[in-house]
């Protein structure tokens, strides 16, 4: 009854056309959106709670240029942290007026997006989260300070603390804390493994070349010849 009251009103804007309403948890309604291809999806939370997110993305899926509206009578942040992640553009209480959700629907047609204030803080707090836990999943290093990649590079260019710690313009014991910074953020514990992650991340001198059969190539010169 709300979902075609919601529909009905909706409708007598001039400016909205309702492509159609069905139920939030019908198995085909990600077939139906396909065919659709409706600018605006608006979906209750109510029949998904956590798994908004998922519900989310089965409907982008089907058409990804929608723009997602969640409407929802709860106040479980969680909720609308999920939907944000999935995609959901907007989030609406139920408790505000009809022509409230209309100007949120004309204003993410126009490429915008709105969630409550009291809620806007903790999901942008987790989704620049996401953002930092998978820039640490692409680079591992990522975690570590400007200096203590300086210190990590010293190391994995086969230096000693001291030499370090005159390049570096730094006390040896500064050297030393920023060791174990590095030890606890990489999860190593000895300098030749932390000296393998970052080799493997790219730090460190660049390796020698190598002819085909994987031999080392190292031209001398010996009496003014060339030598190989």
């Amino acid at each position: 009854m709300v979902t075609e009251a919601l529909a009905s009103r909706l409708s007598a804007a001039p400016d909205l056309w309702v492509a159609g309403s069905y139920r939030a948890d019908d198995p085909q309604l990600p077939e139906i959106v396909g065919l659709l291809r409706p600018d605006v999806i608006i979906i209750d939370v109510t029949p998904f709670g956590r798994t908004i997110g998922e519900a989310v993305m089965r409907l982008l899926a089907a058409w990804p240029p929608a723009r997602v509206v969640v409407v929802s009578g709860d106040r479980d942040t969680s909720h609308a942290v999920h939907a944000a992640r999935a995609g959901a553009v907007a989030w609406v209480s139920r408790e505000q007026a009809v022509e409230e959700l209309e100007a949120v629907v004309r204003w993410v047609c126009r490429g915008h997006a709105w969630f409550p204030p009291e809620m806007l803080g903790a999901i942008l707090s987790e989704l620049r989260n996401d953002v930092r836990r998978a820039r640490e999943e692409s680079d591992p290093l990522a975690v570590l300070s400007p200096r203590e990649r300086d210190v990590l590079a010293g190391m994995a260019e086969g230096k000693r603390g001291r030499q370090i710690a005159e390049e570096l313009m730094i006390s040896t014991e500064t050297v030393r804390t920023h060791t174990r910074s590095i030890f606890s953020k990489l999860d190593v514990h000895s300098r030749l493994e932390a000296v393998r992650v970052a080799r493997a991340a790219g730090l460190g001198p660049p390796r020698r070349p190598v002819d085909d059969d994987g031999a080392d190539l190292v031209r001398f010169r010996q009496n003014g010849r060339g030598a190989r």
